[in-house]
């Protein structure tokens, strides 16, 4: 099988699309071109057999026009050359707009594009309301013309008319990992004002402050224009240490062993309708968890026993909570031991891997009305 895959938004590196999907495929013995803005994101990419880059411009903010036409250029021009193309941005299904005709395309829904547009700083408050009805008209349309759409979420099948495949936001499980220690503090994600970036700044002051210094905080992962200033005066000040966007497996090397894992994400609509990923790599690499009470994350930590829910917006509560781990060690042994064993029975990516590729073997089978 060959497969085009398609991203402008998403990191050259992205989780879900590199280290799982086309991994994935990679494996089966499958042929990938896989286009994103590797040089945008300053990301050589390895050499690997079976896999064709190509590399496009960034879409970013408001700057989204060069990258939606090198990208309509690009499926235009060699979707024909393969079996299915795989888009994981919105924008994209008018890219690739015609092209389901000649083969089929399948957008890969990783969140609530809708909802998420809401909280995106760089659009203008008036426009937030008309954008995000503009894509809920989108994805009906995306519906009728593609040849599937992969969920990221089961709870987001409720926007579509049609049952559709479910592809989790699961995780490689390691076998076995350390248990958890008492100095380092982690956060694993995208950076944001929503994402609890401010309060994890108060986090780690307070942490260095209670603890002399013993207990620091690692943050990994990009930030937006708003946030970056405050992470990288925190970091300057010593009171956490911001790592920026690591690959996968340089990101993960850090949880091995960590105190704790945070997930502070705040009380919106987007976030509510899913698990957060980083909730699942933390309980994959035995770390405590701590997060916010969004209910699908309160609901897993609370079915796995694997961590602790504190409030909203609360870095003080938060700190409490880090701090009764690290000083009780056979609470957080339990904790991370209950986290990981939970996620190797339902969260573990190789038992879940052939759905996904079974899911694009149909529906290559299948064309849309592009």
């Amino acid at each position: 099988m060959r497969v085009l895959v398609v991203t402008t938004v998403h990191h050259p590196e992205d989780s879900r699309i590199r280290a799982r999907q086309v991994r994935a495929m990679l494996e089966a013995g499958w042929d990938v071109t896989y286009a994103a803005s590797f040089a945008a994101h300053d990301v050589t990419p390895r050499a690997v057999r079976g896999l064709t880059v190509v590399d496009l411009p960034r879409a970013r903010g408001r700057r989204r026009l060069s990258a939606f036409l090198a990208a309509r250029h690009l499926i235009r021009s060699a979707a024909a050359q393969h079996d299915v193309v795989v888009l994981h941005d919105p924008e994209l299904l008018l890219a690739a707009a015609g092209a389901g005709r000649r083969v089929p395309v399948v957008w890969d829904v990783h969140e609530d594009t809708a909802a998420a547009v809401v909280l995106k700083p760089w659009l203008p408050r008036p426009l937030r309301a008309p954008a995000a009805g503009a894509f809920r008209g989108v994805e009906r349309i995306a519906e009728r013309r593609t040849a599937g759409l992969l969920l990221a979420e089961a709870a987001y099948q409720d926007r579509f008319r049609h049952p559709h495949p479910v592809i989790l936001n699961t995780v490689l499980v390691p076998e076995s990992v350390s248990e958890p220690g008492d100095a380092r503090v982690v956060y694993v994600g995208a950076l944001s004002a929503a994402r609890g970036a401010a309060e994890l700044v108060a986090v780690g002051r307070l942490l260095r402050e209670r603890t002399a210094g013993a207990a620091t905080l690692h943050l990994v992962g990009g930030a937006d224009a708003a946030t970056r200033e405050l992470l990288t005066t925190a970091h300057a000040a010593g009171d956490l240490e911001w790592h920026g966007y690591l690959p996968s497996t340089d990101a993960l090397t850090l949880l091995d062993g960590a105190l704790a894992g945070l997930s502070l994400l705040h009380d919106s609509p987007n976030y509510a309708v899913s698990i957060p990923t980083k909730v699942v790599e933390y309980m994959a690499f035995g770390v405590p968890v701590v997060t916010t009470p969004l209910p699908l994350a309160r609901a897993l930590v609370e079915e796995a026993g694997s961590g602790v829910v504190v409030p909203f917006e609360d870095a003080e509560r938060t700190v409490e909570a880090v701090l009764a781990l690290r000083d009780d060690p056979e609470l957080r042994r339990r904790l991370g031991a209950a986290g990981h064993a939970h996620a190797a029975h339902r969260y573990d990516w190789a038992a879940h891997s052939d759905q996904f590729l079974e899911a694009l073997t149909t529906a290559s089978r299948r064309r849309g009305r592009g």
